[in-house]
C-alpha cells in the first residue's frame, strides 16, 4: 500500500517550534495525567521546554499512575498559587468542575490540553489533534488494506479496541473509525465473530497494556482464533499502548509477521515503532507532541499578552457548557515503509531509540 506523507508540511511545522515569538513572563501551572506512558512523558516535557523558551515560568506536575485525587489536589494547587494561565490534560474528562470553578473565580484561564475537560465553564480554549480524523484514518486504512471495496473480496474477520470511556477522546477516535467501518458490517463485508461492537463493550481501562492483553486472550480463546484456527484479518486498535497488549496476546498465540491480522495504532510510541519495523502492528497515527506543545505555546502568549487566541475550529467541541474554541493539529500515517521519513528525519527519535 502506497503512502502519501506530508513530511514537508511536518518539518515546517516543527521548524515553526522555534519561532513561536516572545511574551510578557508568566507563571503557568501544566497537569499531566501520568508518567506511565511514553506520550504524556514527551508531552509534558516538550510543554514545558517551549514554554520556558517563551521566558515563562513553568510548573509541571503529573498525577502519579493517572491518580484522579492527585490531579485534583495538584490542580487545587496550582489554582492557589495563582498561576496566570493553567494547561490542563485529565485524566477523567468529567472530574474537574469543582476544583475549576476556583481558576473561574480568580479570572485564570484554563487551556483543556489533548483531553476535552466536560461540564466546566472555566474551559477557556482546547488544543489537540483532529481526533474523529484519527478515526477515519484507521478505519480507511482497514479498508484499503482488506480491499473491501473491491465487490470480489470475501468476507473480513474483524475485532474492535478502543480506550477508557472517561476519556473523551474516545468519542471521536472511535466515532471516526466506525462510521468508515459500519457500512461493511452492514453488508457483511466485515464480520465480528465476538458481536462486541458497541463502543461499550470494546473499552479499555486506563489505555491499559495489560488490559488489552487480558481482553485479546480472552477473545483468541473464545472465538477459536489461532494461525491454525480462524482466521482473524484484522484488529482496530484506537492507540499503541491497547496495540501493544493485543500484540503481546498474538505473539503469544503463535503469530508473526507473515499471518500477523492488519493492526492499527495512535501516537508511535517506540515499542510499536518496533514491531512496525518486525512487520507486525500494521500502521500508527502520528501526532507530534512537538507541534501541540507548539500550539499551546501559542495560545498561552497570545493569552499572557491580551492578543487573539488563535484557533481553527469554533463549532465541533462542546463540553457540556458550550462550544469551546480549539485548534486542532493535523496526524500523519505512519507504517514500516515511511517510519524512518516521518519519525526519525524529522529529528523526533533517533535511529538508536527504535533499534
Amino acid at each position: 500500500m502506497k503512502i502519501k506523507t506530508t513530511l514537508t508540511a511536518l518539518c515546517c511545522a516543527v521548524m515553526a517550534i522555534t519561532a513561536t515569538g516572545t511574551a510578557n513572563a508568566a507563571k503557568i501551572g501544566v497537569s499531566m495525567p501520568t508518567q506511565s506512558l511514553q506520550r504524556w512523558n514527551q508531552d509534558g516535557h516538550n510543554l514545558k521546554d517551549q514554554l520556558e523558551q517563551s521566558k515563562h515560568k513553568v510548573e509541571l506536575l503529573y498525577a502519579g499512575d493517572n491518580d484522579i485525587p492527585t490531579q485534583l489536589n495538584q490542580i487545587e494547587n496550582l489554582i492557589a498559587a495563582n498561576c496566570d494561565v493553567l494547561v490542563v490534560a485529565p485524566i477523567d474528562g468529567g472530574s474537574l468542575t469543582e476544583v475549576l470553578r476556583g481558576a473561574k473565580e480568580k479570572g485564570i484561564p484554563v487551556i483543556s490540553y489533548d483531553r476535552l475537560i466536560m461540564n466546566s465553564d472555566a474551559i477557556s480554549y482546547y488544543a489537540t489533534f483532529d481526533n474523529y480524523k484519527v478515526g477515519q484514518i484507521q478505519g480507511n486504512f482497514i479498508v484499503d488494506a482488506l480491499k473491501l471495496k473491491d465487490a470480489n473480496t470475501t468476507p473480513k474477520n474483524i475485532e474492535f479496541f478502543t480506550g477508557s470511556i472517561d476519556d473523551n477522546n474516545v468519542n471521536f477516535f472511535w466515532g471516526g473509525a466506525i462510521d468508515v467501518l459500519q457500512p461493511y458490517l452492514d453488508k457483511g463485508k466485515l464480520v465480528c465473530p465476538s458481536g462486541q461492537t458497541k463502543k461499550e463493550q470494546v473499552a479499555t481501562l486506563n489505555w491499559s497494556t495489560e488490559e488489552a492483553q487480558k481482553r485479546m486472550e480472552n477473545l483468541i480463546s473464545s472465538n477459536g482464533y489461532g494461525p491454525e484456527g480462524k482466521k482473524l484479518d484484522a484488529i482496530l486498535s484506537s492507540n499503541d499502548s491497547v496495540a501493544n497488549g493485543i500484540t503481546n496476546a498474538l505473539v503469544a498465540e503463535g503469530y508473526n509477521k507473515d499471518n500477523f491480522p492488519i493492526l492499527t495504532g495512535q501516537d508511535c510510541d517506540k515499542p510499536s515503532v518496533k514491531n512496525m519495523k518486525k512487520g507486525i502492528q500494521t500502521m500508527s497515527v502520528f501526532k507530534d507532541t512537538r507541534v501541540l506543545a507548539d500550539q499551546v505555546v501559542k495560545m498561552v502568549n497570545a493569552i499572557v499578552d491580551k492578543k487573539d487566541v488563535p484557533v481553527n475550529d469554533t463549532s465541533t467541541y462542546n463540553n457540556g457548557t458550550g462550544v469551546i474554541p480549539s485548534f486542532l493539529c493535523s496526524p500523519i500515517v505512519v507504517t514500516k515503509d515511511n517510519l524512518k521519513e516521518v519519525l526519525v528525519d524529522s529529528g523526533y527519535y533517533s535511529e538508536k531509540d527504535i533499534k
